[in-house]
């Protein structure tokens, strides 16, 4: 029994220290689309893009369960993500010049669902329209979990939480 008390007291430590800095892992991989401006066309456009990228991604990773895999096939495919940016914007009738970048790239400081996301150097993809000036979005590509949630068959919000934390916050917060 004093092992089982022991090992909640830890626990719930630990979710206390770590409840506002979680982490992504080391061995992710991102993904981000940089629109042109934060003008209304260039952010729908910037969403445009990020979805079929995301899409090509979803197809490309979603069975991957290594990130030296990951990496190589995100690598091989170059030419099929480009030309996935390439379409949509065609399909638009949109002429933006863009870069696409895969290496380790600066990604901004970021706050979303409450969890905090240090700025830094992360190995990304990343998708740069026009002057590269406007809003982003971003995700994980590897682990594959926002790519997943992206191709949920309902299109549902799934908000990953764990129960002690949740039980913390509702006593604590």
């Amino acid at each position: 029994m004093k092992k089982f008390i022991l090992s909640i007291i830890i626990i719930i430590t630990v979710v206390i220290i770590n409840r506002n800095n979680i982490v992504i892992p080391d061995e992710a991989i991102r993904v981000r689309v940089i629109a042109n401006s934060n003008s209304s066309p260039d952010q729908s456009l910037k969403k445009e893009v990020a979805y079929n990228v995301e899409d090509e991604l979803y197809y490309l990773l979603k069975d991957v369960r290594n990130v030296e895999l990951a990496r190589n096939l995100v690598k091989e495919n170059m030419s099929k993500i480009d030309k996935r940016v390439s379409d949509t914007l065609l399909s638009k009738s949109n002429h933006t010049d863009y870069r696409i970048d895969y290496g380790y790239n600066y990604f901004p400081s970021k706050e979303y669902k409450g969890i905090k996301y240090k700025d830094g150097m992360y190995e990304s993809l990343v998708v740069t329209l026009g002057e590269g000036k406007g809003e982003n979005w971003w995700c994980v590509m590897f682990p594959p979990f926002c790519l997943i949630e992206a191709h949920d068959e309902g299109k549902t919000n799934i908000e990953y939480k764990f129960a002690v934390k949740e039980l913390l916050n509702k006593y604590f917060d």
